[in-house]
């Protein structure tokens, strides 16, 4: 089922899969969506896995090792975090990641990145991490993440 879907992404899609290295010849930025406990802790919330969960894992550890890869040479990272308004219902979806407790937080093994100088984190009260990203004056912290890096790839 997967693999089909996939296939169907690519036909339709103007995106090429390839190998990625970390060679640093384009400015590279890396970007973590809703890595939080609320969607890949077992037992975490309403939208967590209920038991272990082999692709999660797997998810999870490349995302650890991507992050640490670009943190070790200062590369930029950002991180969108599920994080709702306990009183604003986000249909079709059940109550999930509430702004301000564990479920809304990186999952452990991201946890560092709290205290990275390289990573910015940014709650995000939507599905969509872009309009999730627009601040009260109209600006967008994701697309001034990009713009004052430079990041190309």
């Amino acid at each position: 089922m997967i693999s089909k879907t996939i296939d169907l992404l690519k036909e339709e899609l103007p995106v090429k899969e390839e190998p990625f290295s970390l060679s640093g010849d384009v400015k590279t930025g890396l970007v973590l969506v809703d890595i939080v406990n609320g969607f890949c802790t077992v037992g975490a919330g309403n939208m967590a896995p209920r038991q272990p969960d082999k692709q999660i894992s797997e998810m999870v550890d490349e995302s650890v090792r991507l992050a640490r890869a670009f943190c070790e040479r200062k590369w930029p990272v950002f991180a969108f975090l599920d994080s709702h308004d306990p009183n604003i219902p986000e249909n079709p979806y059940p109550p999930h990641c509430f702004a301000g407790t564990d479920e809304a937080r990186l999952v452990p093994a991201l946890q560092w990145l709290e205290n990275e100088p390289n990573a910015t984190l940014r709650c995000k009260d939507c599905i969509d991490g872009f309009l999730g990203a627009i601040e009260k004056d109209g600006s967008n912290v994701f697309v001034d993440w990009i713009k004052n890096n430079q990041i190309k790839a």
